[in-house]
């Protein structure tokens, strides 16, 4: 009964501050997110962290991201190659540099501050996802570009980090975990292409109700823990599951179910679960150490992915949208400090004060987006008025 009773809590909670918040001008996203601080362990501790609750919001971003999928363009996609490109890697080389030195400076070893730029490296766009829906930007050539360049991040990221623990002395083949990701991403591509669609034609016919969500759901469930299986985040699975159902007939009576799934309930969780789990005990004691790498994880990915748009022919101001979408680091960035803490790349405290920072960047990213996108709009409007 405790986990109805929180669900409950939750579901009032998480709408009610995403309204004010839109009334503040701010993105939804960014009260719900502030909300689950309110609620949970370190305000009122109404909701407490739990295994069920974790697997409630596991679901919740894997149809986030897979809803992100079926509102994907898959020509805009392709034409934004270039560009995800530019902003996936130049989104990486300047955190994963910056992150070296500031290792270098905390007097960490090489492999440890090596460790530390990977880790700054992250990107999880799941916030910025739902900051884009809210500001109509999902189906536009930046919306396509920052869903691309995550992909190439996730990639990228975790393939250099396998290399790494290989040199640190881990039990890590780089051979195989390169060679699972490409598996996963040539049968994911095939699956899709050729498999998808006649398992939800066949599947769709049988004589029960609603054959064609639970299709569709099956496959995102299933690419999701394929991904997760070969060491790509189930995010990715689950964006990928989206983008190959969006070939089929099946695109808008799919869309229009999963998102009253995903947002009555399971969205919600994962928003406010953010804000549950953060933990800000022992943060007087790293105070000066959080402030200064949560300053760094916001400007080198802001400034490297942006620069990338920009040479990929953005304007200004959607090339600082793009970059602050790339900011959050998320759930991605917390499996690497895990990865960190349990291979004694990190320290308990150096870990402690990580998991805050990657709560900022989360927190940050939606009004960051908010502000840019907004200036864009309103010089493309006033372009337009002058013309």
């Amino acid at each position: 009964m405790e986990l109805i009773l929180q669900l409950a809590i939750i579901l009032v909670a998480s709408k009610v501050a995403g309204s004010l918040s839109v009334r503040l001008g701010q993105p939804a996203v960014l009260g719900k997110l502030l909300i689950g601080i309110i609620v949970g362990p370190t305000v009122l501790g109404l909701v407490t962290e739990t295994k069920t609750l974790a697997e409630f919001s596991q679901i919740g971003v894997i149809l986030l991201m897979f809803i992100a999928g079926l509102e994907t363009d898959v020509d805009e996609f392709k034409r934004t190659g270039k560009a995800s490109t530019f902003v996936g890697f130049a989104g990486i080389i300047v955190p994963l540099l910056c992150g070296f030195l500031a290792g270098l400076a905390l007097n960490l070893g090489t492999i440890q501050s090596w460790f530390l730029g990977l880790l700054l490296s992250a990107t999880s766009v799941s916030i910025s996802v739902q900051a884009l829906k809210e500001m109509g930007k999902m189906k536009t050539r930046e919306g396509t570009t920052i869903l691309g360049a995550a992909v190439i991040d996730d990639v990228v990221v975790i393939v250099a980090l396998a290399f790494l623990m290989s040199l640190s002395g881990g039990d890590v083949n780089l051979t195989t975990v390169i060679l699972k990701k490409v598996l996963f991403f040539a049968g994911a591509i095939i699956v899709g292409w050729k498999v998808v669609p006649w398992f939800l034609k066949k599947f769709s016919n049988l004589k029960v109700t609603e054959t064609v969500i639970s299709s569709a759901l099956i496959v995102c469930f299933a690419y999701a823990y394929l991904a997760e299986y070969t060491g790509v985040a189930a995010i990715i699975g689950a964006y990928i599951a989206g983008v190959a159902i969006s070939l089929t007939k099946f695109k808008v009576e799919v869309f229009e179910k999963v998102e009253t799934i995903g947002y009555s309930v399971f969205v919600p969780v994962f928003f406010t679960s953010i804000g549950v789990n953060a933990n800000f005990s022992g943060i007087a004691n790293h105070f000066v150490l959080i402030v200064v790498l949560s300053i760094l994880a916001i400007l080198t990915k802001l400034i490297g992915s942006s620069l990338g748009a920009k040479l990929a022919g953005f304007s200004w101001n959607s090339s600082l949208g793009i970059g602050s979408a790339m900011v959050s680091r998320g759930e991605v960035a917390l499996i690497i400090a895990s990865i960190g803490l349990e291979s004694k790349l990190l320290s308990a405290d150096l870990f402690a004060a990580l998991v805050v920072v990657v709560l900022v960047t989360t927190i940050v990213t939606p009004p960051m987006m908010k502000l840019f996108f907004k200036q864009d709009t309103q010089i493309k409007s006033n372009v337009t008025k002058a013309v």
